[in-house]
């Protein structure tokens, strides 16, 4: 099991005033006295590398500095394991991904790695325990931990806009683990899916922490510092240091290096940065951004460079084609013409330690002039949030929960076809030849962030789900 920090809700704060905040102590001081003698547990499939792990880690922590026995699991399979939930999560979102098969074979490997795990999580959780099961990987412990007398919630943080034969697969291919669940909670309503019963679904829009080394503020000073300790920029940083505070509350610092393929000299720290970060996934087609972005002549793009960042290739456990797709934009990199591909940045920033990773996307995401996320699907695509937090306006696609967070043109600006690098060419044209706009997008989206998409919420929810499931529990009995 991660260890699980102990952080205190009480620095929020500075962002909701003491009145808020008492309410909230209130409820928690109840949700408290509830789960007194209980474990609430998570199990997901990897610790770092990916929204889910960033947003259970900081959940978790605040619960338990709320004095909630919260506790982490991560399980762990061969490769083929991977593959199989990585073609699932493609199904899910309406995409055959690499057209494997979800027949019997991967049926047994997915139910092979769940027995193991269940084989060494059962014995630990007991009667009235709440066990929260994260997304497709080990969704398949469902039943066994049902036995062991605990709620048993599945938290899905994946969907797709459309429904056809690929997402009728990867439901049914789940619907027998996930029809005895105890409650659904998923991110926007529309993604549930028919095979589901309605009246266990909860809604919880994902959060991010504004206290992580991903989130926190840093001075100017201290961004170009980090950019230049990391070799994503050259300039001088005057008397900035590259550091940033950990998760702990203790003082961290940035020294390694970004792997970076890149055609001539590195940018200034002048240099207008367009930045997508997310993972080396298809599905937030990289290529498609540096083939919209390289179609921008140059003096249209106000000497602006495009910046593709991600984790350093097979970072998260969990995403067997990270490294696959990694390779595939560096290939398509290498064929762009000489002046192209000196436009052109490929980011991989190291994750041997998590909370350095952040604090250089950190300083990143601050000092991007424009940050995209040109996903042609996306769940909710919680880099939106953190870019918004940043106060950076943002160029994303009209799909999924991106809709939810972004209104045309007031946030940031929305393509409505994400596969049109025309449209999107046109948008990132309009941002850096109007910088007033962009500054009112930045503050618009800062603004949204504040009101919609910070974790107090995301645990109050949570604590009315638990209520709501010891009520039906004790009206059973």
């Amino acid at each position: 099991m991660p260890p699980v920090s102990v952080l205190p809700l009480e620095r929020y704060v500075v962002f909701f005033g003491a009145e808020r905040m008492r309410e909230v102590s209130v409820r928690l001081a109840e949700l408290r006295s509830r789960l007194a003698g209980r474990a609430v547990w998570n199990v997901s499939s990897t610790l770092a590398g990916g929204g889910v792990a960033e947003m259970v880690r900081s959940l978790l922590a605040y619960a338990r500095g709320s004095g909630v026995d919260t506790r982490w699991v991560v399980i762990q399979g061969p490769q083929e394991f991977f593959h199989v939930t990585k073609r699932l999560h493609n199904a899910i979102h309406g995409s055959p991904g690499d057209g494997s098969p979800l027949d019997g074979d991967a049926l047994r490997v997915y139910q092979s790695v769940a027995d193991a795990s269940c084989d060494e999580l059962c014995p630990m959780v007991r009667p009235n325990d709440v066990v929260i099961i994260h997304d497709p990987q080990p969704a398949a412990m469902i039943p066994r931990l049902l036995q062991c007398g605990a709620h048993v919630v599945w938290r899905c943080h994946i969907g797709g806009d459309v429904v056809n034969a690929e997402t009728d697969q990867g439901w049914s291919f789940l619907e027998p683990f996930l029809r005895v669940a105890s409650a659904y909670v998923f991110s926007r309503a529309a993604y549930v899916p028919a095979q589901l019963d309605a009246s266990r679904v909860t809604i919880i829009t994902p959060s991010i922490d504004p206290f992580s080394a991903k989130n926190q503020p840093l001075g100017d000073e201290t961004v170009r510092a980090i950019l230049v300790r990391a070799g994503i920029a050259t300039g001088p940083v005057d008397a900035g240091l590259p550091l940033f505070t950990r998760e702990d509350g203790t003082p961290g610092r940035v020294d390694r290096y970004a792997e970076v393929l890149r055609h001539g000299s590195p940018p200034t720290l002048d240099t207008p940065l367009v930045v997508q970060v997310s993972r080396w996934d298809r599905l937030k087609d990289p290529i498609g951004v540096m083939d919209g972005f390289v179609r921008i002549e140059a003096e249209a793009a106000h000497g602006a460079r495009l910046l593709l960042v991600g984790p350093t290739a097979s970072a998260a456990a969990d995403d067997p084609e990270d490294g696959k797709v990694y390779g595939e934009v560096v290939k398509a990199w290498r064929t762009l013409p000489d002046e192209a591909r000196s436009r052109v940045d490929v980011v991989a920033v190291p994750t041997v330690d998590t909370d350095e990773n952040a604090a250089i996307i950190n300083a990143i995401q601050r000092h991007a002039a424009i940050i995209v996320q040109k996903s042609t699907h996306e769940g909710f695509g919680l880099t939106v949030s953190e870019a918004m937090w940043k106060a950076r306006p943002v160029i994303a696609s009209a799909v999924g929960g991106i809709r939810d967070q972004v209104e045309d043109g007031v946030q940031g600006l929305l393509l409505r076809d994400p596969r049109d690098l025309d449209a999107f060419g046109a948008a990132v044209e309009r941002l850096l030849g109007d910088p007033a706009l962009a500054e009112r997008m930045g503050q618009a989206g800062r603004a949204r962030v504040l009101e919609r998409y910070l974790g107090i919420d995301a645990l109050l929810r949570y604590g009315a789900l638990i209520e709501k499931l010891d009520a039906r529990r004790a009206a059973a009995a």
